[in-house]
């Protein structure tokens, strides 16, 4: 089948990230032990990533949970989205932007709520691509086969019609399994080759 939709991942993909280690400095800030921030707000973590909580709710649960001010709550947060939006991959970005026409260009994203605000101020992203996915937007992640068909519907193109490119291999496999072309992402120079090849058969 001819490929229609070049659809790309976020972090680590079109938004080279750090790995998250805030909530560990900020355990040590605060001095509460390894692991606690991970495991206190581990069910808003979630919820967050499938938009089942705002955003006030997920400090207001920082705010209670761990018997912070305000204050540090807002500081948490910003360390996390400092992390979370990485840098851009100019070199990735470039290339997805010069797609268009030719294809139909997208993101599909494991997220969180807030995200699609920030990284459109970061990135321009809502420019770059016909459509975005965000998994809180879309009430489920990555991999859920239910996203994969949302996705194929929203971009209107069959699985094997499509181009997915992530830095997970699990999701990468995951995509494979129900017929898309997914590529894993190691580096732009490597990327950019491997969805070239998939283009030209």
């Amino acid at each position: 089948m001819t490929i229609r939709a070049v659809v790309f991942d976020i972090g680590g993909v079109l938004a080279i990230d750090e790995p998250m280690d805030f909530d560990a400095r900020w355990e040590a800030t605060l001095g509460l032990a390894a692991g606690t921030i991970g495991t206190v707000m581990a069910d808003v973590w979630a919820a967050g990533a499938i938009g089942k909580v705002t955003e006030a709710e997920v400090n207001d649960a920082m705010r209670d949970r761990l018997r912070l001010t305000a204050g540090q709550v807002e500081a948490i947060m910003a360390d996390m989205w400092r992390q979370y939006l990485g840098v851009a991959n100019t070199e990735l970005i470039e290339y997805a932007r010069g797609l268009r026409p030719r294809y139909r260009t997208g993101i599909l994203s494991n997220s969180f709520v807030g995200a699609r605000e920030r990284e459109q101020s970061a990135y321009g992203l809502e420019d770059l691509v016909d459509d975005l996915i965000y998994s809180h937007e879309a009430g489920m992640n990555k991999p859920d086969p239910a996203l994969w068909e949302l996705a194929c519907r929203r971009f209107g193109v069959e699985p094997a019609e499509m181009v997915f490119l992530d830095n997970a291999p699990r999701l990468v496999d995951a995509a494979r399994d129900v017929g898309i072309r997914a590529v894993l992402y190691e580096s732009p120079g490597q990327s950019i080759a491997a969805i070239e090849k998939v283009l030209a058969r």
